[in-house]
């Protein structure tokens, strides 16, 4: 999944929420917490905001939102790492993919 980070200008705009008050949500665990791009630039994931719109449209008791900020939080960690991808950078200690063959070939499975 590909996405876009979203500086607090943009964020406020879409969110309709003031400085402060998206600081708040922050805190009360109700708005996911920003990412570092440097020592003093940050961002939010665009799809990040964009479920917390998605979730205030459908009227998301705020019980269940900090559910969801939580899953987003623990998401972050494998962001963009398919279970091939973190093998291949050798951060999994997982075995190796299979891969299943044609059964004409004679075989059932075959490691990768």
């Amino acid at each position: 999944m590909s996405t876009s980070v979203l500086r607090l200008p943009v964020v406020l705009e879409r969110t309709g929420y003031s400085r402060s008050r998206l600081y708040a949500r922050i805190s009360e665990g109700l708005f996911p917490r920003p990412i570092a791009l440097g020592r003093r630039m940050a961002a939010w994931p665009e799809h990040e905001v964009e479920a917390v719109i998605a979730a205030h449209i459908r009227e998301t008791p705020e019980s269940d939102m900090a559910q969801m900020v939580e899953r987003l939080h623990s998401m972050r960690a494998t962001f963009g790492l398919a279970r091939h991808d973190e093998f291949m950078i050798g951060l999994s200690g997982a075995p190796r993919p299979e891969r299943v063959l044609p059964e004409s070939h004679g075989l059932a499975k075959m490691t990768a």
